[in-house]
């Protein structure tokens, strides 16, 4: 392996746009009164119309 860079990485320039902050931190979530009361199709990955469930 060699420690030389490749001609692409010698002539990448960094974007005006990109920084070395870090990232925020995730804001708190209160699961009782941040989350939808009825099942949610994204979670459990399950739909229901008419009392008959299916997924994908």
């Amino acid at each position: 392996m060699t420690k030389q860079k490749s001609k692409a990485a010698k002539d990448f320039k960094k974007p005006a746009h990109w920084t070395n902050d870090p990232p925020p931190k995730p804001k708190a979530v209160d699961p009782l009164k941040d989350e939808p009361r009825e099942i949610s199709p994204t979670r459990y990955g399950d739909w229901e119309k008419d009392g008959i469930a299916w997924d994908f």
